[in-house]
């Protein structure tokens, strides 16, 4: 009978061959293609000697095509829980050096018991994709590993946050994992995504494209908008993550942890906006003015830039910032942009985030390719995002707030908390141009002087309805501010809207127009 220390060597005999990985062939071949090891990348994230492995002796339950031959490290995936910042996280990394990563039932099954704890202890979990794709020799039992990880992503949705990193190929049914968590991130040159892969478009459709430019990062990073940071590198990746987790709270049950606050570095806001109100301005600049330390984290920079979303702070506490982009389209909502709205604040309204409101646009993207995009479905959704939304709601009109894009941009209508508006701010069915051109069209057809008429009519209308004091009058906007007085301002708001509470309609879900 072995002593215990005998047992004890051989737990560590054990122990060194599974976390040798594929062994030191397919390593060195992980670290010539510049990626690092799934372990590396778990301590990368993780404070230091947190974390705590799961299933490390787990073996693939595979018995067709000659796989029982292989002794697979872990199944191919690394799986425990640890900390970021003092805070419990459960994590999973798919391990590439292992027959490339791909999915079997079991390698399914490891990463569906780190997900149950993550929703059972009310914990965010960090998932690492890295891997070829379904382990083919299993059959449908692969599949049944997938369906069993979807089905959890689908019930932690709203309830823990849930973070996807691609660090390698991630194809097939396996995309749908990181479509359904809340954020994605994609590393330049490294991260690849696609459902069918160049070989399958090329036999069936006879097309040629790289895995890089079908899928790559930068594609779902401007393209796609499926990724939601773009990163240079894995390291840069792992501390967007971190950064991110800062904002963000464990569950839908608390809120975002407060921290010190801090005042905005020196920036003159009343300075921002140009006095030509045709000419554009960049509205990050408005966000960093009102941003404790001008610090902000924004979400989806590179997609659908004409509004831009993100997290920030006001004295401490985390906000979701939502802008129109006058640098990008005049700051338009269209089909992307609409989207991308909703989509942000259904996040920050399921995981208690205030939400503030920037607004400066004309309206909807007009256009034939815009209509047959669908863009009245699209762009209902930022609509019914903002309606639904139970978070306090503060809005800040800039400078024109016209038509449909006025309403959709958590106007009063909504039932937004607080709405102030800048002197600067427009607020009308139309700009004054094609107001005057519609209203006064017989007046300036018939004139002396056609021109002249039209400036003046446009003036009138101007003078009369495209100011913030005729809404004001109506009590649809709640103050006209300085906008010196905006982080104050909001500051308060967010302070009475603290312990605000919303009574909605008893119903199982509603039908957002998907």
């Amino acid at each position: 009978m072995a002593t215990n220390q005998e047992k004890r060597e051989d737990l560590k005999q054990r122990k060194s061959v599974v976390m040798a990985g594929g062994g030191e062939k397919a390593i060195a071949k992980q670290k010539e293609s510049g990626k690092l090891t799934a372990r590396e990348r778990i301590d990368s994230i993780l404070d230091p000697g947190s974390f705590q492995e799961l299933d490390l002796f787990l073996k693939h339950s595979c018995r067709d095509f000659g796989m029982e031959k292989k002794d697979l490290a872990g199944d191919g995936v690394v799986a425990g829980t640890g900390t970021v910042n003092g805070r419990p996280v459960a994590i999973y990394a798919q391990d590439f050096t292992v027959v490339a990563g791909a999915l079997g039932f079991m390698h399914g099954m490891k990463i569906c018991k780190v997900m149950d704890h993550a929703l059972k202890n009310k914990i965010p979990v960090i998932g690492i994709n890295d891997s070829g794709g379904a382990r083919i020799q299993e059959g449908v039992r692969a599949l049944a590993g997938y369906g069993e990880i979807f089905y959890r992503n689908t019930m932690a949705s709203g309830v823990i946050p849930q973070i996807s990193v691609i660090l390698g190929p991630c194809a097939g049914g396996a995309v749908y994992s990181p479509a359904l968590t809340d954020f994605v991130f994609v590393v330049d040159q490294v991260s690849k995504m696609f459902i069918t892969g160049p070989a399958v478009i090329e036999s069936v459709l006879h097309e040629k494209i790289s895995q890089e430019d079908l899928g790559g990062a930068r594609v779902h990073a401007e393209i796609t908008g499926n990724a939601h940071f773009f990163a240079e590198s894995e390291k840069e990746c792992f501390a967007q993550i971190k950064e991110l987790l800062s904002y963000i709270p464990s569950n839908n049950k608390g809120k975002a942890a407060p921290v010190a606050p801090k005042l905005p570095k020196k920036v003159n806001i009343a300075d921002i906006l140009p006095d030509n109100v045709r000419k554009p301005y960049d509205v990050r600049d408005v966000i960093r003015a009102v941003s404790d330390d001008s610090a902000f984290l924004e979400v989806q920079e590179l997609f659908a830039a004409n509004v831009v979303v993100g997290f920030g702070r006001i004295e401490g506490q985390t906000v979701g910032f939502v802008a129109n982009q006058p640098r990008v389209k005049a700051g338009v909502l269209d089909v992307d942009s609409s989207d991308k709205c909703a989509r942000f604040i259904r996040y920050c309204d399921a995981f208690n985030i205030p939400l503030v409101t920037f607004v400066d646009l004309p309206g909807y993207l007009p256009g034939v390719d815009q209509e047959h995009a669908g863009v009245i479905r699209h762009g209902a959704k930022i609509l019914y995002a903002y309606s639904e939304a139970t978070v306090p709601k503060i809005t800040v009109i800039l400078r024109k707030a016209y038509g449909g894009g006025y309403i959709a941009m958590c106007s009063n209508h909504l039932h937004a908390d607080f709405v102030y508006a800048w002197p600067t701010a427009e607020i009308a069915v139309m700009g004054s141009a094609g107001a005057a051109n519609i209203i006064f069209a017989k007046d300036i057809k018939e004139s002396e002087n056609p021109e002249q008429t039209r400036q003046e009519k446009m003036q009138e209308y101007s003078d009369k309805f495209a100011n913030p004091y005729v809404a004001a009058s109506y009590g649809y906007v709640d103050a006209v501010i300085d906008p010196e007085e905006t982080r104050s301002a909001v500051a308060h708001a967010l302070m009475i809207t603290r312990d605000k509470s919303v009574d909605t309609p008893c119903r199982k879900h509603g039908l957002p127009p998907f």
